[in-house]
């Protein structure tokens, strides 16, 4: 029961973090503002800012890594 949990919740951060990976990239966001309940629209958002911040972990953990580079063929 707890593996499971663990599991559930290891899966639903890294759903959160490529969201956050596609707002980033892409600009296109999960509209929470159409959620007509407020208690789950504030679920929703500190989910989703969940992996804002496990994306910003990743993204300073490369960014100091050696294992990392920038590609010179990506566009800003």
């Amino acid at each position: 029961m707890l593996g499971r949990l663990f599991h559930l919740s290891l899966d639903a951060a890294l759903v959160s973090t490529v969201l956050a990976g596609v707002r980033r990239s892409s600009g296109f966001t999960v509209e929470t503002d159409k959620i007509s309940d407020g208690t789950l629209r504030s679920v929703a958002e500190k989910y989703l800012s969940v992996g804002e911040s496990i994306f910003d972990m990743i993204q300073g953990t490369a960014v100091n890594s050696e294992y990392f580079k920038r590609d010179p063929r990506r566009r800003e």
